[in-house]
Formats: structure tokens, sequence, C-alpha cells
């Protein structure tokens, strides 16, 4: 999937959260090569210059080191952000994590873990850009959800938990910032073929059993999540809030 699409972004300004691997760094380079300027953030240093290298993308590429869940980090990311572009139009919650185990087994400092990077960092990087957004009268959000969100899987428990505060969280924001010319929306996709869900798509049984579950025949690859994330960034959204729209070669559908 090399198509370039253009969706009007030039000279727009995006917050890209977990950009510098998977799905994010997928959706920051499609963002540059639509004309927009990007910051990302991650919390590894080493990460992030590799990204920044292989992007190329001079100036109009930000990267911040950041800790989503802290209040701190995201008032660090967003300033920054306004003092190098001059300000703020889109932000993509992209940050997930999981770490495997059943909800009963885990202990109570896993399940902050898991729901702090997911959840509450998606909150408060929403509140932040939202406050920036309200005052210029315009902005997209979207979150990145998943298909775990409202299909329950072993191992899976505590992120589909958060993942499906995030959507709620979605509509919530929706209604608020309406008013205010600000559209949030969510993608939810569904196995993504990323370093994230490897231990998934790496074991051949185990993809096999995935894959009959999707009536497209394949596990999606992060352009296909990309390309409706910059859809839901553009103009052609202006109309669309609230909504969480899936990508999963139409495994909810089953």
């Amino acid at each position: 999937m090399g198509t370039t699409i253009s969706y009007g972004l030039e000279n727009k300004v995006f917050v890209v959260t977990g950009g510098s691997r998977g799905i994010g760094l997928t959706i920051t380079k499609k963002l540059l090569e639509n004309g927009a300027k990007v910051a990302i953030c991650g919390r590894k240093e080493d990460g992030l210059n590799e990204a920044v290298a292989g992007l190329d993308a001079g100036d109009r590429l930000l990267a911040v080191a950041a800790h989503v869940a802290r209040v701190e980090d995201v008032d660090n990311l967003m300033q920054g952000t306004i003092e190098k572009f001059g300000g703020l139009d889109g932000l993509i919650n992209n940050v997930g994590m999981n770490i495997v185990t059943s909800c009963v087994d885990a202990e109570p400092s896993l399940w902050q873990k898991i729901i702090d990077s997911n959840l509450n960092g998606a909150f408060l990087c929403a509140r932040k850009a939202a406050q920036v957004m309200r005052d210029r009268q315009q902005g997209k959000i979207v979150n990145i959800t998943s298909l775990a969100a409202s299909r329950s899987a072993p191992a899976m428990g505590i992120y589909g938990i958060a993942k499906a505060g995030i959507e709620m969280m979605t509509k919530v924001l929706a209604q608020e910032l309406a008013m205010f010319n600000i559209q949030v929306n969510a993608v939810a996709p569904g196995m993504v073929r990323t370093k994230f869900s490897e231990p998934f798509w790496s074991n051949e049984d185990f993809h096999q059993l995935i894959v009959k579950s999707i009536p497209m025949g394949r596990i999606a690859e992060p352009e296909d999540v990309a390309h409706p994330v910059l859809f839901l960034c553009s103009e052609g959204a202006g109309y669309i809030t609230g909504q969480v729209l899936g990508v999963d070669g139409g495994a909810s559908a089953v």
C-alpha cells in the first residue's frame, strides 16, 4: 500500500503520541508526505532519534521525550509543539501498551501501568490539546482504540478495558467540543502487523486462526490504519464526530 493520497493537510500541525514506531510512525510518515508539520513523542530517546533519522523531514518534525501519563511531560510536549510550529491543528492519541495477563492474576500495579499508558495518557493529551484548540475554535482529535475494546480476548483484558474507556471518552469529548468546531473520533483496528502484536501474528497457528476470523483474509498493515486517521484529520471529515471507525477487514461484521 504505497499509494500517496492527498488529504489537504499542508502546513497543518499535528502531535502523534508514540510516533516513533509501529502505527504511530506510519501515521507520522503519511502526515509528513501530506505536507504537515508533526511533533512525535516517545519514552526512549534512542527510538526517537532513529525515527527522526529515518523520516528525514528537517524542520517539519519535532521529537520530544515524554511519558503521556505524566502531566508535566504532556504540558512540555504541547508547549514545545506550539513554540516550534506556532499552533496545533490535530492530535493523534496513538500510545498503547499491553502486558499479557489475565485480569484476575494481575497485580494492581500492573493494572495501573496498563491503564495509565493507554487511557490516562490519552485523557491527559486530549485534555491539553483541546484547551489549545478551543481557543482557536478548530481542531481534530483522533484516538487509536482497538477491536479489543468491544470484543474480549484472552490476555488482552486490561488493555481492552482501557481502550473501551477511550471509546467512551471519544464520545464525551465530541459532545463537549462540538461547539468549538473540534471533531473527536476514534479508529479501532483489529490485528495489525507491528512489533507490538508480533507475539500473536508471528505464531503460525495463531496467525491462521486470526486470519480465519477476518473476511478480507489478512491482518492489517500499519498503512491500513494510517489512511483512515488522515481522512478523519481532513476537512472532508468536518461533519463527523463522536464516531469509532472499525478498521478490521470486516472482523467486527462477523
